[in-house]
């Protein structure tokens, strides 16, 4: 039988997702990501995976979670976050 904590977890993992992905700033993506994949182990403990839930844990939401939150820093960091065309013309005459 599906108990109620399992049915929030999903909704909970849905609404995390949504919000992730429909985010318009990279940090609060970023942090939404990581906490999603705190919860997605979670739901794989409930699932009687700890070793995949050790894994998600220690991947998903630690190492690729500081990564992105690294990128965000150097994204952050330059005054334009993408070269255009022009910038780049401009240095090549120099």
């Amino acid at each position: 039988m599906i108990g109620v904590f399992d049915i929030l977890l999903v909704g909970t993992l849905l609404w995390i997702a949504f919000g992730s992905l429909n985010e318009n700033k990279l940090f609060k993506s970023v942090v939404m990501f990581i906490i999603f994949g705190l919860f997605m182990a979670i739901a794989w403990i409930r699932l009687g995976s700890p070793d995949v839930a050790l894994a998600e844990a220690a991947i998903g939401a630690g190492a690729t979670g500081a990564l992105m939150l690294d990128a965000v820093g150097h994204l952050r960091s330059r005054a334009t976050p993408y070269p255009t065309g022009h910038e780049s013309r401009e240095s090549d005459d120099g």
